[in-house]
């Protein structure tokens, strides 16, 4: 999956929204007024990082159902779905977790699953999945992604987003101080923030943010291998995901809307902003793994 998702784009417009609320009620201006006041600038640090985080978990499914052109399967019309919600209940009772509620969407060969909690998900299969793939590789594919839901993977990357995003805003506020504080050295006519530390924030907050999603992207990809070691678990063997990843690594990766690709099997290998490995490097773990 391409890392530039709107998972992220998400924690950062909300974060932004957040920076611009705080000035309105003149928070900034209360932070730095009369010195930095490092204990509740770390504070107000962490209700904007996990504050955005959060926030984009707890909407990661009415985003996807949204955005994502999903035709949801409550009542199965054909047996092609039934074979998807059973294969789909079928993981879930041996993950130990609620049963997902299931869709179908038009596109390339991919599939995700999204949603705040193990108990109340979502996955999805696109079309092109289904049509390319044999249906025991679509079962891996289906078991790739219950296993995202059972190893917690949505709330682990918030809450590892959420540490990121911490660091982003007192970092840069902290860092925009001193630039605010150096360029009016000798000032004492104002007090309270310039002009250079509202700027300074704004640029390193984009900068920082950057470099933020290069720490998560670096463990999504390690979410990426536990999911298909998942899967041959739940499978009870590894050969269907590894025949599985080997198509998907000769299939167009179909693209995602930006709101679920962070869930998605397949992604654009864009090194450090990557989400996922490469097809060849999740099939060698999965040959090396001591799985059957």
């Amino acid at each position: 999956m391409k890392r530039i998702l709107l998972f992220v784009l998400t924690n950062v417009m909300v974060v932004a929204v957040l920076g611009v609320v705080a000035s309105l009620l003149g928070v900034n201006r209360f932070l730095t007024a009369n010195g930095l006041n490092l204990t509740a600038l770390l504070g107000f640090a962490l209700i904007m990082g996990f504050g955005g985080a959060i926030i984009s978990l707890l909407i990661s499914k009415p985003m996807a159902k949204w955005t994502a052109g999903l035709r949801m399967i409550d009542n199965p019309q054909t047996p092609d779905e039934a074979w998807i919600v059973g294969t789909v209940r079928k993981f879930a009772d041996k993950a130990g977790i609620g049963m997902p509620e299931v869709a179908i969407f038009e596109g390339e060969p991919n599939a995700f699953a999204t949603g705040a909690f193990k108990n109340s998900s979502l996955v999805a299969v696109s079309t092109g999945l289904l049509q390319g793939m044999t249906r025991e590789e679509v079962e891996a594919v289906i078991g790739h992604e219950v296993a995202h839901i059972a190893n917690g993977d949505m709330v682990t990357m918030t809450l590892i987003q959420g540490v990121m995003n911490t660091f982003v805003v007192f970092l840069s506020r902290v860092i925009g101080y001193a630039v605010d504080s150096f360029l009016r050295r000798g000032d004492d006519r104002n007090s309270g923030p310039g002009i250079g530390y509202y700027v300074s924030t704004i640029v390193l907050d984009i900068v920082l943010g950057f470099a933020a999603a290069i720490v998560v992207a670096w463990f999504s990809r390690q979410r990426e291998f536990r999911a298909d070691a998942g899967a041959a678990e739940l499978m009870g063997r590894k050969q269907p995901m590894m025949n599985a990843l080997a198509r998907l690594g000769g299939m167009p990766a179909g693209e995602l809307p930006k709101a679920v690709e962070a869930m998605g099997i397949t992604g654009a290998m864009g090194k450090l902003f990557a989400t996922h490995p490469p097809i060849e490097e999740r099939i060698a773990a999965l040959q090396n793994s001591q799985r059957g």
